[in-house]
């Protein structure tokens, strides 16, 4: 009975700390999201996407990332380019938790870069500019993360 309760208590603590982790560190625990916890390091925003938010992350894959063309992403990551990479990274960042119950209902949404994502809700799903949403509502101490199969660009 008493190792019931250890296995218990740290089913529990280990429920807990997956639910209490921040949207980066939950990202990097994903395991498919490499790509775009480099991007967010070199573009100086781990502690703005540790912060308290809360915040809804459009993140792309690893697959997404790799549908760049050649050269894209090592291009983006050099110093020189850190405030396009800013640019295109808090494109994917909106204010607040929104679920995927509220993003149905929606047409558009103000990124954390100033413009605006267009939201389409139909049959296959829904879509965020012209990237699909593949997985949804995986949520984080500071926010929710949506996963999504390319990287979506500023006008």
């Amino acid at each position: 009975m008493k190792r019931f309760f250890s296995l218990f208590a740290l089913a529990v603590g280990l429920s807990v700390a997956a639910q209490a982790a921040d949207i980066v560190d939950t990202a990097i625990r994903a395991g498919n999201f490499n790509t775009l916890v480099a991007a967010v390091k070199a573009a100086g925003l781990v502690d703005t996407l540790k912060s308290a938010g809360p915040f809804t992350v459009f993140a792309p894959t690893d697959e997404a990332f790799a549908k760049l063309p050649a050269g894209t992403v090592e291009s983006l990551l050099l110093p020189e380019n850190k405030a396009k990479l800013q640019s295109i990274l808090t494109y994917h960042v909106v204010s607040g938790k929104v679920l995927a119950k509220d993003v149905v209902k929606l047409d558009s949404a103000k990124t954390v870069q100033g413009q605006s994502v267009t939201i389409k809700s139909m049959s296959g799903g829904v879509m965020v500019d012209n990237a699909h949403v593949t997985k949804t509502d995986i949520l984080t101490s500071n926010g929710v993360i949506h996963v999504i199969d390319m990287v979506i660009m500023p006008k």
